[in-house]
């Protein structure tokens, strides 16, 4: 028996020679496995992320082969450590600089909430600036709970639909940051 676990087919009409779905299944199939991952790392959840990366974890497993250093070619942000206010305009840029559909993830104690640095010059939690899809907790979190984190997200963009980000709420929610969808 194969410890391998292959994506399943979304729900559908199956006949002799066919198969029959719904577009928003097939693509949310298709994007879940295909993620590309921009680390944003300051510190030492950085480190862990690339134990994640490296071959005992294996992150390109999960479909997210190739980590992207240009915030054009990435749809996943993944925030790792301790972020001053002063990286706050910066690290917005880049989540503005990506292409929807755009996911975030904060990787641990400081990206989520400052962790142990509650002082005047570390924001305490990247959603004070931009929306944060997942959170992996942990100081720092180690590689299998990085893993958790982005099969959750794989979830999350595997069922959502294609247009979400054109209601009403989605426009309120980068409203709200501050950000202005121009697509």
């Amino acid at each position: 028996m194969s410890d391998i676990k292959l994506a399943n087919a979304p729900a559908g009409v199956e006949g002799s020679g066919f198969f029959a779905t719904s577009l928003d299944k097939v693509i949310g199939l298709a994007r879940s496995n295909s993620l590309w991952p921009l680390p944003f790392a300051t510190s030492c959840c950085g480190i862990e992320f690339m134990a994640t990366m490296g071959s005992t974890y294996d992150l390109a497993r999960f479909g997210a082969e190739r980590p992207s250093f240009s915030p054009r070619q990435a749809d996943m942000l993944l925030v790792m450590g301790t972020i001053a206010k002063k990286m706050g305009p910066v690290l917005k840029q880049v989540y503005i600089q990506m292409a929807e559909p755009r996911w975030v993830i904060a990787v641990g104690a400081c990206a989520s909430s400052g962790g142990i640095f509650d002082t005047y010059s570390v924001l305490q939690g990247i959603d004070e600036i931009i929306p944060v899809d997942v959170y992996v907790p942990g100081c720092p979190p180690r590689p299998e709970a990085i893993l958790d984190g982005v099969m959750r997200l794989q979830e999350i963009v595997k069922n959502e639909s294609l247009r979400r980000r054109e209601t009403t709420e989605y426009k309120a929610l980068l409203e709200k940051y501050g950000i202005h969808n121009n697509g």
